[in-house]
């Protein structure tokens, strides 16, 4: 068992404790490492994941039920963020009286998107997501990093939110559907028409549905691997 029954408070160890603890869990992952034996996907799974899947603009009348939706949710909640504190939140947007609602905060180009997804996804994160840590990550008292350091609690939520979007994209399209991100939109408009009570921000969209392939813009290229990376 990788996390132990008692959250470790690191504020509060000893040096001879918190090295016990470390070699405890350095001890269990090996274990879990051994149980759990990763594999090379083959090129039809990789090309539908990555190589051949598009950013999609437009969308075939087709409707995603909210069984789907839960599928798809339950498929990307396991994927990790930081202390697995999972401060991301969806909003699935599927009824016109919805996507009325999402429109005004809409730059014009992304409105047909909108209207034409089965689904658009508002992710967003919730600002006091470490009052889950407690029960979401027992290993040590990672509450205590955030409750009162509202700076390191934004950037964290941006980041991993973010991070839970990019899960949520590749989700979908493990389950068939296709996918495109959007930036264009007021976010203040948004969380005015869905997040009044000012807990939950909203970071970015997605829409989610069947490819109209009318809707699909020319790929464009891709840097080199020189050009953004480097092997130090």
């Amino acid at each position: 068992m990788l996390c132990t029954n008692r959250a470790f408070d690191i504020s509060r160890s000893n040096p001879k404790d918190f090295l016990l603890f470390i070699v405890k869990m350095t001890n269990n992952i090996k274990q879990i490492e051994k149980e759990i034996k990763m594999s090379k996907l083959n090129d039809v799974v990789l090309n539908q994941l990555f190589t051949e899947a598009r950013t999609v603009h437009g969308f075939l009348p087709e409707k995603i039920s909210d069984v789907q939706i839960q599928e798809l949710y339950d498929l990307v909640k396991w994927a990790p963020t930081a202390f697995n504190g999972q401060p991301a939140r969806f909003v699935f947007i599927k009824t016109n009286e919805g996507k009325e609602r999402l429109k005004p905060a809409l730059t014009p180009g992304n409105v047909p998107q909108v209207e034409s997804a089965a689904v658009t996804v508002i992710i967003a994160f919730d600002t006091q997501f470490f009052e889950h840590l407690p029960t979401q990550f027992t290993a040590s008292n990672a509450k205590a990093l955030y409750e009162n350091n509202p700076e390191a609690a934004q950037t964290f939520a941006m980041r991993n939110s973010s991070l839970q979007g990019a899960y949520l994209m590749m989700g979908a399209r493990a389950l068939g559907y296709d996918c495109g991100a959007m930036s264009g939109f007021d976010a203040a408009k948004v969380n005015e028409a869905f997040f009044p009570e000012g807990r939950f921000k909203a970071n970015f969209l997605m829409n989610i549905g069947r490819a109209d392939i009318k809707a699909i813009w020319p790929r464009g290229p891709r840097l080199a691997f020189d050009q953004v990376a480097k092997i130090i």
